[in-house]
Formats: structure tokens, C-alpha cells, sequence
């Protein structure tokens, strides 16, 4: 087993679900909804993913946009994809979910012939769960003749291949027909064909997860007790009884006469905020924390931490802990009865957990306004001229195609550019502060959370901060709020911050050739609680070299230690100038690459707008200075 490349291979549910951004109000009510991934094996994938665990799903997507998303998540969350099948006459299955009070979670499943009920036992490839030492099946998956010949295949070749067999009994009766079609709030309805469905496969088992009322429509009566008893008499599966707030309950062997009497594992005291989910969290950590070899008592402390986060945040997989997050909580605890208000929880979920690793971004930077401006093009001619940059990124990509590369690019003459740059595995950013601004200011004004809620959220945020660390105490305490701004909106909003720090050279007293101003730039944003994803900072001279990128070192990994890292910028240098800086960024751990813009396409944006070169002359010159730069890093 210790040889197979997987950990557990999840089977069944994967859709989109739709959060209602507002809490406290009904589903009729809602004005605005967030997308996140979905399904219960779905998010059991991602979570157990998130710890660290080797995970792959068995599923049906439609040949559709959120079937692409799903798949495009699940790869991004390290969960392997190979058998997620596209249904090309199905669609994806949706659900609309709310949160109403601490006790209330409309939901809508819409899901009617969707293409993972579509499953089949053909769909089911043994080569992969030969490979897995667990099999992870769900409730749901039973519930018509050929999905559960489907889940039973999976069993089949799990027994025969040496996994341990699971089933989350995730009883959703208005999946099973037991509810009307819109109240897919209801946990339990009573049914004996169910229990005798439920029970037909319970000797396949080895593990039987599930809440109270899943284990008395399994067990069919009310009474928990009796329905181990009865459900010990068809499998010696170990069960495990989800009890909410109060952790959970273990029985391996012969069923005690009290639920206290099994190994009880208290759960994590937190304030419930939203319970959907949370079960999905907590199989994660449960089979994740088991198949490391913890035992049950350390493995089922694992699953109630990850229920914990689940039930104090927003969405499902989404709000589910990384490894870091959940040792952090594990040893530590927290002050906070509502975890998502844990300041350093929070900033760890987040640098955790971000969708996409940047070992290195080689950023072309035409974000530029007020430099094309000054050339007196017009807003027509600014922006046909950031198509031609585009290009010039596009042809790049085709010649280097093992590099990272990206674009700033600003959204007021570059929109039609983004938009035709989105989609290619491209790094992008947009600028947000308005130009030469000091105090800072945006663009947008202060409507910042109505601004970035166009962003598309695979796009940075890009903020240029013109500070001195010795500047009036009335103008930094300006930049600092500015900053907190920004922060606070691109968080809310789900979207990554670049922060560029250009001391102006009139700004502050000399200070010492032997001080760093942006170092101490960079400690006061930190002391703000302001956490950039990235730093985009000007090279230091040659004789400054290691002492500067020694203190950016030294401030950045005391503050965030999982920061993406720092974006090396030009300031229109000459290309040798830049060229040298880069090769020997290269060298430093911090150096995720550059953002140079000027250095790039000064000569040929003159030029092309006083007519003396064409479109292609003018991308053949920023080409050949952008392979340069590439050809420096690598």
C-alpha cells in the first residue's frame, strides 16, 4: 500500500455552487452570488488535497463553462483529474445556497439529469483504484440503478485491490425524490426502501461516516444506538458518528449501550456561521489524518479542526484549511470564537491557499497612461498601441514556451488587450491607482469594492505607492489608509495585490547612504497589517546589492513568510542596465522575475506615433528588447 501514488480516490458528486453574498436574508432576496466548486466528493478531493493528501475524483462534468471550471479547480487544488470525464450531452449540476441565521441554509439543487448521475460502472477505471489505497464512495451515488452499479464496481475493485472501502452517507433527501424539488434544506425523511438500499451495500465497507440522521436512514429508526446495533449485524465496518458541535463518535467493534461510551473526540469550541459543507471538510481531515497512520482519536481531532474552519467562513472547498492552517490551529487554538475574524488565521488561509503557484512571472509592463499621454496620442491611437504590446506578448509566449510570462496592463485604453490576453495561462495585472497620484489615490475613486468586482479573479491588482519612509507623518498616515483601502477590497473580492514602493527622490531628509528607504518602506505596510501577495521594487546599485536584497529579505519573510515573492522593475533604465539587475536577481530566493515596461517600448512608441515605423517594425523592436529581458532571467 505504502507504494501506491494515491491516497484516496473520491467518486461522485462535482458541481458549481452559487453563494448568496448577502447573510440574513432569504434566497428570493438575494442580489449577488459567488461561484465556488461543489458536490461532496468534489470537496472532500480538494480538502484532503489541501492537507497534503493525494487525492483523485471519479465524476462526470458537462462540455460546458462550469464543467471547465471544475475541472480547471480541481487541477489547481492538486487533485488528479484524469478520471473526470466531460458528458458531451449533460450539464454541469448547479446549486444555489444561502445562509439565513445560524440555523437556516436554503439551498436548490438543480440537477436534473446531470452528467455526474450520469456515472457508470464502465467509468470506473481499475487501473487507477489499483493504484490508491483507499476508495472514498458517496450516499448519493446509490440512489439510482446505475449509479450505484457504478459506486459498487468501485468497490469491487477496491476490495480487490487492497483499499480500505468508504462510504459518506450524505443523505440528501431531495436527491433520493424524498422532497419536493426546491427544499433541499431537509436533512431527514424516513424511508424503509432507502434504509434497505443503504443497508444492501454495508457489507462492502470498511468505514461508515455520517451525521445522526444519516446513520437512522441507514439504520431505520430515530434512535442512534439501535441503528449501530442493526447496521453491526450486516458489516464490522468502523463507524463514525458526526455529532455537530460536539466532535464525533467512534466504534469500532461491538456498540456500546451510549453514544459517550464509544472513543468520543470532542470538537473545536467555534460560533457556527454557515454548516453547509462542513462535513465535506471534516471526511477530508478524517481521511487524510487515518490513511497518515494517526489512529482514530488524532485522525477525527484532524476532521473537527476542518469542520471548524467550514463552519466559520463563507462557501465550501474554498474555506477549507491548507496543512499550515490546521497544524496552526491544531497546536495553537485560537482566540477567536468566529474564526474567519482571526487576523493571522485569515492571512494564512489566504497565502495558503491561493489557486496557483508563480515560481517566476517575466512581465511585460504597459500599464502605463500618463507617460503615452505626454506623446499626445489620443485615447484611440493609446489603445491600439496596447494591442500591439499584446501581440508582442502572444508571439513570446510561442517562442518561449517553458517561460511564465505576463502583462500589466491597465483597463482605461487596454481593455479589449486583457480581454484577448485572459485565458492563455498568461500572469496578469491591472494598475488601480491613478497616475503620479501622492497622497495615493485610484482610478475608481473610493468605490474600490464596486471596481474590482469586474476584475476577473485570475488578474493581480497592481498598485503603484510613491512613499518615503521619512514622509510627513499627516501624508503616510494618507498612503497607510489608502493601503488598508486597497487590502481590505481585494481581499473581499478574492483578487491577488502587487504593491510597487518607488521612494520619490525629493521626498523625506537625507537620511544615511547606509539606510534602505524601501526596506523600511515595506516594514511600515507590514506593521499596518497590509499583506501584498507580491512586491514589484526597483534594483538596488551594484555596490548596495546584497545588503538591500537582504533587508527586503529579512523584512519580508519576518512578516510573510508565503509571500509570492518580488517583481523586479525597470524605471526606463537602459537595457544594459536592466539586463545586469536581472541576471543577478536571478540569484535571489525572493526574485520571482520582472515587470519592466519602458525599457521595452520607449523608442518604439515614439516612433510609431509620429508614423516614422509601422505596427510591425514597432512589435519587432519591443520583441526583440522582451527576449532580452527573457534571456537575462533565464
Amino acid at each position: 500500500m505504502g507504494k501506491k501514488s494515491l491516497d484516496a480516490i473520491y467518486i461522485g458528486r462535482a458541481g458549481v455552487d452559487l453563494y448568496g453574498d448577502q447573510v440574513g436574508g432569504r434566497l428570493e432576496d438575494m442580489g449577488s452570488f459567488s461561484k465556488y466548486i461543489g458536490g461532496s466528493p468534489a470537496n472532500t478531493s480538494i480538502g484532503a488535497a489541501r492537507l497534503g493528501g493525494r487525492s483523485a475524483l471519479i465524476t462526470r462534468v458537462g462540455d460546458d463553462a462550469m464543467g471547465r471550471f471544475i475541472r480547471e479547480d480541481l487541477a489547481r487544488e492538486g487533485v488528479e483529474t484524469s478520471a473526470v470525464i466531460t458528458d458531451p450531452e449533460r450539464l454541469t449540476g448547479l446549486v444555489l445556497l444561502g445562509i439565513r441565521d445560524k440555523a437556516q441554509f436554503p439551498l436548490i439543487f438543480y440537477r436534473e439529469d446531470c452528467a455526474d448521475m450520469a456515472l457508470t460502472a464502465e467509468d470506473v477505471p481499475e487501473d487507477l483504484i489499483a493504484n490508491a489505497r483507499a476508495v472514498v464512495t458517496s450516499g448519493t451515488h446509490f440512489s439510482t440503478p446505475s449509479t450505484k452499479a457504478m459506486s459498487l464496481k468501485a468497490l469491487e475493485f477496491g476490495e480487490k485491490n487492497g483499499c480500505l472501502r468508504w462510504i459518506d452517507l450524505d443523505f440528501r433527501p431531495v436527491l433520493w425524490g424524498l422532497a419536493d424539488k426546491g427544499d433541499g434544506e431537509t436533512r431527514f425523511v424516513a424511508n424503509p426502501e432507502v434504509t434497505q438500499h443503504l443497508q444492501s451495500i454495508m457489507n462492502a465497507l470498511d468505514v461508515v461516516v455520517g451525521t445522526e440522521e444519516e446513520i437512522h436512514i441507514a439504520g431505520g429508526s430515530t434512535d442512534t444506538i439501535a441503528c449501530l446495533k442493526m447496521l453491526r449485524t450486516l458489516t464490522q465496518a468502523t463507524f463514525v458518528v458526526k455529532l455537530g458541535p460536539d466532535g464525533c463518535a467512534i466504534f469500532e467493534g461491538a456498540i456500546p449501550e451510549r453514544i459517550e461510551d464509544g472513543l468520543v473526540v470532542p470538537g473545536f469550541e467555534v460560533e457556527v456561521f454557515n454548516v453547509l459543507g462542513a462535513g465535506d471538510a471534516f471526511m477530508g481531515g478524517l481521511v487524510t489524518g487515518y490513511l497518515e497512520g494517526r489512529g482514530w482519536y488524532e485522525a477525527a481531532r484532524m476532521a473537527n479542526a476542518c469542520g471548524a474552519f467550514a463552519v466559520s467562513r463563507h462557501a465550501c472547498a474554498p474555506s477549507y484549511p491548507s496543512r499550515a492552517e490546521l497544524d496552526h490551529l491544531m497546536e495553537h487554538g485560537s482566540r477567536h470564537v468566529r474564526l474567519r475574524e482571526d487576523k493571522a488565521l485569515a492571512q494564512l488561509h489566504w497565502s495558503t491557499t491561493r489557486p496557483r503557484d508563480w515560481p517566476e512571472v517575466l512581465a511585460f509592463a504597459f500599464d502605463h497612461r500618463s507617460q503615452l499621454e505626454a506623446l499626445g496620442m489620443n485615447s484611440a491611437k493609446i489603445s491600439e498601441f496596447k494591442g500591439l504590446c499584446g501581440d508582442v506578448l502572444v508571439d513570446a509566449q510561442a517562442k518561449h514556451p517553458g517561460a511564465s510570462l505576463g502583462a500589466l496592463c491597465d483597463a482605461r485604453y487596454g481593455e479589449d488587450t486583457l480581454a484577448a490576453l485572459e485565458g492563455r495561462g498568461l500572469w496578469l495585472a491591472r494598475p488601480i491607482e491613478a497616475p503620479g497620484s501622492r497622497p495615493l489615490s485610484f482610478e475608481a475613486g473610493g468605490d474600490l469594492t464596486g471596481a474590482l468586482k469586474t476584475v476577473p479573479k485570475t488578474q493581480v491588482i497592481k498598485c503603484l505607492c510613491a512613499m518615503h519612509p521619512d514622509d510627513p507623518a499627516d501624508l503616510m498616515d494618507a498612503q497607510i489608509a489608502q493601503l488598508r483601502h486597497l487590502f481590505d477590497a481585494t481581499r473581499a473580492e478574492r483578487l491577488e495585490l502587487l504593491l510597487e514602493i518607488v521612494p520619490p527622490s525629493e521626498s523625506g531628509p537625507d537620511h544615511g547612504p547606509d539606510q534602505d528607504d524601501v526596506a523600511r518602506a515595506i516594514e511600515i505596510v507590514y506593521r499596518a497589517e497590509i499583506f501584498p501577495d507580491w512586491w514589484k521594487l526597483p534594483a538596488p546599485p551594484a555596490n548596495a546589492w546584497a545588503k538591500t536584497w537582504s533587508g527586503w529579505k529579512q523584512v519580508i519573510q519576518k512578516h510573510d513568510k508565503n509571500c509570492r515573492g518580488i517583481l523586479l522593475l525597470g524605471l526606463a533604465a537602459p537595457l544594459f542596465e536592466v539586463c545586469d539587475a536581472i541576471s543577478r536577481a536571478r540569484k535571489e530566493p525572493l526574485c520571482r522575475g520582472f515587470a519592466v515596461g519602458r525599457t521595452i517600448f520607449a523608442d518604439a512608441v515614439e516612433a510609431w506615433a509620429k508614423g516614422a515605423i509601422d505596427d510591425a517594425e514597432a512589435k519587432a523592436r519591443m520583441a526583440g528588447l522582451y527576449d532580452r529581458l527573457i534571456a537575462a532571467w533565464a
